[in-house]
């Protein structure tokens, strides 16, 4: 069976202690995407990152997670999601590049 290929449209109760900030009755599986990849890559366990690999397909996480700045994916956590996800690098942004503007 494909990762991908069982959809829920409820997010499951073992997402309530990575998702503190949350009602996570309230939360939709499609307009918050990023929100729970950010905190199951974050905070979760293999379960967590299970469950987001067949909700959103491996290719969806990858993208969501190359697309995010590095700063809100935890450094410990970053050399594991880039093996579990094959994220080829995370978004780094410059620091003290920008012009102030007056």
């Amino acid at each position: 069976m494909a990762l991908h290929a069982k959809k829920i449209k409820k997010l499951p109760v073992f997402f309530k202690p990575i998702l503190w900030s949350y009602n996570i009755k309230k939360l939709d599986i499609k307009k918050h995407k990023k929100i729970i990849i950010v905190a199951a890559v974050n905070y979760g366990g293999l379960r967590h990152w299970y469950w987001i690999a067949r909700q959103y397909g491996v290719r969806s996480v990858r993208s969501v997670l190359s697309k995010m700045p590095a700063t809100a994916i935890r450094k410990h956590v970053r050399p594991l999601a880039k093996i579990i996800f094959s994220v080829k690098s995370f978004n780094y942004a410059s620091r003290g590049s920008a012009k102030r503007r007056k």
